[in-house]
C-alpha cells in the first residue's frame, strides 16, 4: 500500500476523490493541524537565520510591554 499527501487544487478532483472512496479502491483521511503548529511552522520559514540575540531582545521587549518595566 502507499500513501500520498495531495492538494487539491480543483473541486472536481475532490469529487472523484470521493467517488474513488465510496468505490471503496481508496480510503482518504485529513490531517488535522493545529492552528499553533500551522503559524509555527509559518514563522520558522520566514525567520531561518534568527539569532539568539534577536530572540531575546524580541523577547525583552514583550516582557516590558506586558509588565510595564
Amino acid at each position: 500500500m502507499a500513501t500520498f499527501n495531495i492538494e487539491i487544487l480543483n473541486p472536481k478532483a475532490k469529487k472523484l476523490l470521493l467517488d474513488l472512496a465510496e468505490l471503496r479502491l481508496i480510503s482518504i483521511t485529513e490531517d488535522k493541524i493545529s492552528p499553533f503548529l500551522a503559524a509555527a511552522k509559518k514563522n520558522r520559514s520566514k525567520k531561518a537565520n534568527i539569532t539568539l540575540e534577536e530572540i531575546t531582545k524580541e523577547v525583552e521587549i514583550v516582557r516590558t510591554r506586558r509588565y510595564g518595566k
